[in-house]
C-alpha cells in the first residue's frame, strides 16, 4: 500500500511561487507514473501535470503551461510541483497521485487510472 503525503501548499500573493512536494512511502516511488491535480471549489478536479516512470513530463493544463514544472526524486521518493508567477484562479486543493500499472513512457491523465491518492493541500492565491 502506497501513501502520499503532500505538503508546501500554503497562502500567497498573486506572482508569487510555491513548491509543493509528494513524499511516497510503502511502495517502490520509481515504478509508478506520478501527476498533480487540483480541485477548485464548486469545480472538478483536473489533471495539471504528470510524470512517467522514464522521466518524461508533460504539463497539460494550458492556462499553467510555461508558469508550473513537475519533477521527480526517485532516490527521496519525492514528487515536487513548482509553481510560478501564481494568480488568483490557480487556488486549489493540489492533489498526488501514483498510478502503479502504466508501462514506462505512459502517463496518466485520468482520474481512474490513478490508484493512489494523497490527502491534498490548499494553494490560496491572493489577488
Amino acid at each position: 500500500q502506497v501513501q502520499l503525503v503532500e505538503s508546501g501548499g500554503g497562502l500567497v500573493q498573486a506572482g508569487g511561487s510555491l513548491r509543493l512536494s509528494c513524499a511516497a512511502s510503502g511502495g517502490t516511488f520509481s515504478s509508478y507514473t506520478m501527476g498533480w491535480f487540483r480541485q477548485a471549489p464548486g469545480k472538478e478536479r483536473e489533471f495539471v501535470a504528470g510524470i512517467a516512470r522514464s522521466g518524461g513530463s508533460t504539463v497539460d493544463l494550458d492556462s499553467v503551461k510555461g508558469r508550473f514544472t513537475i519533477s521527480r526524486d526517485n532516490a527521496k521518493n519525492t514528487l515536487h510541483l513548482q509553481m510560478n508567477s501564481l494568480k488568483a484562479e490557480d487556488t486549489a486543493v493540489y492533489y498526488c497521485a501514483a498510478d502503479a500499472r502504466r508501462s514506462w513512457y505512459y502517463i496518466a491523465r485520468r482520474i481512474q487510472e490513478y490508484d493512489y491518492w494523497g490527502q491534498g493541500t490548499q494553494v490560496t492565491v491572493s489577488s
